[in-house]
């Protein structure tokens, strides 16, 4: 076979590149804004041209074959240089354009996070942000995310981290729970409570406390075993349990503030300091690159600005 101009392949090659990021055609369609047909056919044909086998296609997903991964990693920088100079280009002056592709945490981002993106995207109508709404911890480079709101802790160091702002633990319940069920006054009453919580795989459902009026390093953890009628992974579905009286819960402060501030939840053992179970601080992430879109970094600016003193 007569070897193809390789100027007629270039969005082939890319594609390829895009297919080995989202395993599967219908996410790497999805992140080209292109039919699955469409994208099929172009591997389709760079395979013909190339006289090789390049993916494995099984009903569920799609692997790379020997060659595949070795044009792919081989490409890998090449397209890389080419995106960070084409977003050069774009950023190089005239008003702020583009789009930032963002992931956080469903909670944060419905009472915390979109209200205060209607700023930014007021003062800079070119810009579009697209916000994934997930507790799962997404790859980014994987998954193509400019940038990531993460609660936690434990942060990847191949990846660039700013702290947003601090956050605290804290123990709520409704008014009529404590009226029908008493005001637990030690961490070691919530064992007579019933007790809304997240389910941890392999684990008994117990939560930690320090005290509040010991100095910093010398404070002694207790933790207590807690057991009750509801357990789920969002904090706002917990919350809601908490606000209808079915129990206690550890909220972050987050995702408790607007029903403390109404009246629907108040602070139980205000002693005492959760501990283990939420993150202290909420950051701002993205994967480390050489060169980041001005767009992105005005736009993670933008955050640790306005999250500077927490939440109002």
């Amino acid at each position: 076979m007569k070897n193809p101009r390789i100027d007629t392949l270039w969005t082939h090659l890319h594609w390829l590149t895009v297919l080995a990021e989202q395993g599967s055609f219908t996410r790497a369609a999805e992140r080209l804004d292109v039919s699955k047909a469409a994208m099929s056919q172009k591997i389709k044909e760079i395979e013909t041209l190339a006289g090789v086998p390049l993916v494995q296609r099984t009903t569920r997903s799609v692997r790379l074959t020997e060659a595949g991964l070795r044009l792919v990693e081989e490409l890998r920088q090449p397209f890389a240089q080419i995106k960070q100079s084409f977003s050069g280009i774009c950023d190089s002056g005239g008003p702020l354009r583009g789009t930032v592709r963002v992931t956080a945490p469903v909670a944060f981002s419905r009472q915390q996070l979109v209200p205060r993106i209607t700023g930014f995207l007021r003062a800079n109508p070119e810009v579009r942000v697209q916000l994934e709404v997930s507790d799962r911890l997404v790859s980014l480079t994987t998954e193509g995310f400019d940038l990531a709101i993460r609660h936690s802790d434990n942060l990847p160091e191949t990846h660039v981290a700013w702290r947003l702002c601090q956050t605290e633990t804290l123990a709520v319940a409704s008014a009529d729970y404590v009226k029908r069920h008493g005001m637990p006054l030690s961490p070691s009453d919530l064992q007579e409570h019933q007790c809304l919580y997240y389910p941890r795989q392999g684990e008994q459902p117990g939560w930690s406390f320090v005290t509040k009026h010991m100095q910093q390093g010398n404070e002694e953890k207790v933790h207590v075993p807690v057991s009750g009628p509801f357990a789920t992974n969002n904090s706002e579905s917990i919350r809601d349990a908490a606000t209808e009286g079915l129990g206690i819960a550890l909220l972050p402060d987050f995702s408790a503030q607007q029903a403390l501030a109404d009246g629907r939840l108040i602070e139980v053992l205000p002693d005492w300091r959760p501990v283990d179970s939420f993150a202290d601080s909420l950051y701002v992430v993205r994967p480390y690159a050489p060169q980041v879109s001005r767009v992105v970094t005005e736009f993670s600016h933008y955050l640790r600005g306005v999250f500077a003193d927490g939440f109002s």
